[in-house]
């Protein structure tokens, strides 16, 4: 059987690191589109070798990744502008993560990609004003509406985070909880990415063209995290508010001055109201098997990070 080549777009991110990672172990060809000025170092200490450079805001360049040889039989799409949001966007984000995210449907419409896999975002659909997540309900709907073959895997909020600093944390016996008090859905990032990969090469045309929730077995308040922690190391790890709640009602008067803060602050709020929660599960474990447990993500992640030795 011939090797399949997947294009990861958003490969030199946090998320996209892990998602080559594990399309490289199930024995793929990864083509990283990244941007001029990404830093492809770690991409290379993968092993990849097949880079485009690409911006989702530049539909010629996308259209010209897309048609590389050998053509690709699936693009896996994590990147966004979100977390990229500066003042100088005047507080409007979405020219990434919905014009860019239309040029790279076209694009990708335009070669004949077999599939599109989209990471989406937990409850985008419940959510429909909520900045981030408008945009990612916004690129499912246009996956539709131009009849490209996909699958959304809408991802709860990552156990590793973004900019990961929850092991230097938990190593000083605390674990960081942004949201007090509030269960939330989580996943951890190797495991979203195991499924992208799976998703690409795997899963049948008939599992396609869907969205799915992707999570933890059940929703998990910071105290929770923390028990787990506290299971696996064997010592001691108490939940800590990221935010003092004395802060907390000062947020929105602090993002009126601050503008890449509004969006935060926006779907912080929505999530404190515990709106952050799937309520389907079925799909996930059909395509994917068995919801991992918080505490088998928490063992992983300290086996990953190195707070623990590796099982024989």
């Amino acid at each position: 059987m011939a090797t399949k080549t997947v294009t990861v777009v958003g490969a030199s991110g946090t998320l996209g690191s892990e998602i080559v990672r594990a399309l490289l172990e199930k024995g793929a060809r990864v083509r990283a589109m990244v941007r001029a000025t990404s830093d492809r170092t770690k991409l290379e200490s993968l092993g990849v070798t097949d880079f485009v450079v690409a911006d989702l805001r530049d539909a010629t360049s996308l259209q010209r990744a897309l048609t590389a040889e050998p053509r690709a039989e699936a693009v896996i799409a994590s990147a966004a502008g979100f977390s990229a949001h500066t003042a100088r966007t005047k507080g409007d984000n979405s020219r990434t993560d919905t014009e860019g995210y239309r040029n790279l449907v076209d694009a990708a419409k335009n070669a004949g990609v077999p599939r599109f896999i989209l990471i989406s975002i937990l409850e985008c659909d419940k959510a429909p004003d909520l900045p981030h997540f408008s945009q990612k309900l916004a690129t499912e709907k246009y996956l539709a509406q131009k009849n490209q073959p996909y699958l959304a895997l809408r991802a709860g909020a990552f156990l590793d985070r973004a900019h990961d600093v929850v092991a230097q944390k938990v190593r000083k016996g605390v674990f960081p909880d942004i949201v007090p008090g509030v269960a939330l859905d989580m996943i951890y990032s190797p495991d979203l990415a195991r499924y992208a990969a799976e998703s690409a090469l795997d899963l049948p045309v008939s599992a396609l063209n869907q969205s799915v929730d992707i999570r933890c077995s059940v929703p998990a308040t910071g105290p929770m995290v923390a028990a787990a922690f506290t299971r696996v190391l064997g010592r001691p790890v108490v939940a800590k508010p990221v935010i003092p709640p004395i802060f907390v009602p000062m947020l929105s008067l602090v993002a009126c001055f601050v503008p890449r803060l509004r969006d935060q602050v926006k779907v912080l709020t929505w999530i404190r109201k515990g709106g952050y929660v799937s309520h389907e599960s079925q799909k996930q474990k059909d395509l994917f098997g068995e919801l991992p447990t918080i505490e088998e993500s928490v063992a992983q992640y300290c086996r990953d990070k190195g707070l623990i030795k590796p099982t024989a």
